[in-house]
């Protein structure tokens, strides 16, 4: 009997949930005529607002973006070293590059996989303008700290929260325990759009109105929802990088039934968690504590034989994604900064062994059971029944 795909996301049922509201959402952008840049995304940034505590959102058209405006607006200037952890998605990275600046790479935590004050080395410190630390998978990187070695040497502190939604350090969230942060609503993400849509968070004004300019081609003044903004003066070289209202529609509809997803995507972790516990062979599984600042955006593990256990699950009709198998300080757009294997040990370890499984509130019990048993038969060499 052929078993049923069990694929890394999917989000097939959520959308039946949600379908009466996001409906009401896209009739109405019909009525309205106007596609981008326009109520719906007016309505996402109050909605986050409240949801973050931010003051300040403003949506853009992905979490790249965000990430760019943000260093943009916070006065980036041409060469600006942006101390950024190894191990992330590259954007975290490039976004520097594309922004003006230059990244200067450290080191993670074997734990949290992000970078904390033990992880920086002081000569790559000296001259830096810019402390960008990243929270990934499932927890925020610790921010009371980094945000004290940031004071301590006058750098700026940025969050790269891109997957940090309903993430809550010291009962603020992520992307404000600095000058600002983003999120990304890239469709697999904890809250995710349709495509690709982002938002830069911050608590300061005349920061949050300098993006909302860089975000409409540098113009200043009211745009959103505001055909004639079009003429407004430009005062910056900005960028195309409205949201469109489509997308907007998708998260305001997810918004509602955020909580109770994130609460899901914990109890699936936990079900991994007493799934894979004594599996041999597994390395490292991620901690699951339900701590304030604890959202399984993603169930990483970390095994022996990574590459064989991923061709393993897709035989038997099992997604998986790697994260990440070549830590940035080694891709080749970054060969330029001249760093060689064995340079970031902890980064590279984890490039090598790490593995994401499906997790996704429309995940069933029975399919985290089965993708355990495939995970304990690989290791084990016995074939689940």
């Amino acid at each position: 009997m052929t078993r049923t795909s069990i694929p890394f996301f999917s989000q097939a049922k959520t959308f039946e949930k949600i379908w009466p509201e996001l409906r009401a959402g896209v009739d109405e952008i019909f009525a309205d005529g106007k596609f981008s840049h326009s109520r719906q995304v007016g309505r996402l940034e109050d909605a986050l607002a409240r949801y973050t505590g931010a003051r300040h959102v403003v949506g853009v058209n992905s979490g790249t973006d965000a990430l760019v405006l943000l260093l943009q607006a916070c006065g980036l200037r041409p060469g600006d070293r942006v101390l950024v952890p190894t191990y992330s998605f590259v954007a975290t990275a490039s976004a520097v590059v594309l922004a003006g600046g230059r990244p200067v790479f450290t080191d993670v935590e074997p734990d949290t996989y992000a970078m904390s004050p033990d992880t920086i080395r002081d000569e790559d410190a000296d001259g830096a303008r810019f402390l960008m630390p990243v929270h990934l998978f499932s927890r925020m990187a610790g921010m009371a700290a980094l945000s004290a070695y940031a004071a301590d040497r006058g750098l700026t502190l940025l969050e790269d929260s891109a997957e940090g939604i309903g993430m809550r350090q010291d009962g603020v969230h992520a992307g404000l325990h600095g000058r600002g942060g983003v999120l990304s609503f890239f469709p697999s993400k904890t809250l995710g759009a349709l495509g690709d849509a982002g938002a830069v968070l911050t608590d300061a004004p005349e920061l949050a109105e300098h993006v909302a300019a860089l975000r409409h081609h540098g113009r200043t003044g009211r745009t959103l929802a505001h055909f004639p903004g079009i003429s407004n003066e430009t005062v910056h070289i900005g960028h195309n990088s409205k949201m469109d209202d489509l997308q907007a529609a998708v998260l305001l509809a997810k918004l509602t039934v955020l909580d109770d997803d994130i609460r899901r995507r914990a109890a699936l972790a936990r079900r991994y968690d007493e799934g894979l516990r004594d599996t041999p062979g597994i390395i490292r599984l991620p901690a699951v504590t339900g701590a304030p600042d604890e959202v399984f955006y993603v169930y990483l593990i970390e095994t022996e034989r990574r590459d064989e256990l991923v061709d393993h699950l897709q035989e038997q009709g099992i997604g998986t994604e790697t994260y990440y198998p070549r830590p940035l300080h080694l891709q080749p757009c970054f060969a330029g900064l001249g760093h060689r294997p064995g340079d970031f040990p902890v980064a590279e370890a984890a490039a090598r062994a790490a593995v994401a499984l499906p997790l996704h509130a429309d995940l069933t019990e029975a399919e985290v059971d089965r993708v355990c048993a495939a995970v304990h038969a690989f290791h084990t060499g016995k074939v689940p029944a």
